[in-house]
């Protein structure tokens, strides 16, 4: 079969750009697909990172600390940018600029106002394909709730619940690094880092979120700075946001939405929680395998277990008993973009990758939670 080959450059070669070249090398668990990606232009300031890109990926051509000869590559199609906060609004519109399509890492901007300059610099260049990363929502399970959703089966939405929770910060000898900073995390701190995937399923099912009431919390202000002293830690580290949202009945909901990097008991949790009129359901990542889903049937009501295993989006080589992972919904994604990059739309509504659309209402309602915290009271967004 022949396969169109999308050549990739990469800037931003720390965990990220390797998860996404692993995710190009394992391209052949995807059958039939008409495309892949092919990783051609590596580029960091830190040149140290490129032997394990060379040594695992003989297709790059190019290696550079500088990223304009990287976009100065007529070979270049295409970019994945994973770079700090404070980088977005640069990178991102000169990448945009010069042709490339782009996947971006979230937030896609450090703050609203640098958003705003992307969305602006994208709308003056139309051809170029867009999209924010995001992979959770391809686990299997979620997948089925997406589709749970089209088929309108929940019914009058009650509350809705998602969160993304981790630990990693709850050590308070871990050295400061950029994503405790605001200088170049911004002022959203874990919602800038972790609000996208929590607000993700929300935003895709089409929910209007007319206010929020945040509860932001700076539990450890100061850290080692990695050279034997101490330095301020200034963001944020743990936010819960309640959102009165509504769908399109346009009866207003609850919508809790939690982001944290000290939860305990939270390796690193990922969830989502519907509760219908008709049906309900959740998911959490701490147990891929397991999707609860409740039907009001004959005025009963139990939690039915559903054992998921590897039914996924875009068609694997993988056995569907088998079990999903993190680096398989790293791949489903990428092939999302690939495909919607491709054919000019997605697979279906919940098998696509983030919007700069719905990039740009989480700087609207992260702007919002800020305002609210500060004034200890509702925002509008």
């Amino acid at each position: 079969m022949n396969c169109r080959k999308i050549k990739f450059g990469i800037i931003g070669l720390g965990l990220m750009g390797r998860e996404f070249a692993s995710a190009t090398a394992r391209w052949c668990h995807l059958p039939d697909f008409a495309m892949r990606p092919e990783i051609m232009a590596i580029c960091d300031v830190n040149d140290t990172a490129f032997p394990w890109y060379l040594n695992n990926f003989p297709t790059i051509t190019q290696t550079t600390t500088d990223y304009t000869a990287l976009l100065a590559n007529p070979d270049v199609e295409a970019v994945y940018c994973a770079v700090p906060h404070n980088l977005h609004e640069q990178l991102y519109c000169d990448i945009i600029r010069a042709g490339k399509h782009l996947m971006g890492e979230k937030p896609f901007g450090i703050d609203k106002k640098a958003n705003d300059k992307i969305n602006e610099c994208l709308r003056q260049h139309p051809g170029v394909f867009v999209r924010c990363s995001s992979e959770f929502p391809f686990f299997p399970a979620v997948q089925v709730i997406g589709r749970m959703l089209e088929n309108h089966e929940f019914g009058k939405i009650i509350e809705t619940n998602s969160g993304f929770l981790h630990s990693s910060d709850m050590d308070t000898s871990k050295p400061v690094n950029w994503k405790r900073r605001s200088a170049t995390n911004g002022e959203y701190g874990c919602m800038g880092d972790l609000g996208i995937h929590a607000c993700n399923m929300p935003f895709r099912a089409d929910w209007n979120i007319a206010n929020v009431r945040a509860l932001l919390s700076d539990l450890v202000p100061e850290r080692p700075d990695g050279k034997g002293g101490i330095t301020p830690c200034d963001t944020w580290d743990n936010a819960t946001l309640f959102c009165e949202a509504s769908g399109e009945d346009n009866l207003s909901f609850p919508l809790t939405v939690k982001t944290q990097r000290i939860a305990p008991g939270q390796k690193d949790t990922w969830y989502i929680e519907i509760l219908g009129m008709k049906k309900s359901a959740r998911f959490s990542t701490k147990n891929p395998k397991l999707l609860e889903i409740l039907d009001y049937t004959n005025g009963s009501q139990a939690w039915q277990n559903v054992d998921m295993g590897y039914e996924t989006a875009f068609k694997s080589i993988t056995g569907g008993i088998f079990e999903f992972g993190f680096s398989d919904a790293i791949l489903q994604m990428w092939a999302a973009f690939i495909y919607e990059l491709h054919n000019g739309k997605p697979l279906s509504k919940f098998a696509a990758c983030v919007t700069p659309a719905e990039a740009a209402l989480s700087h609207r309602l992260f702007t919002a939670a800020l305002e609210s915290h500060k004034k200890h009271q509702v925002a509008i967004l």
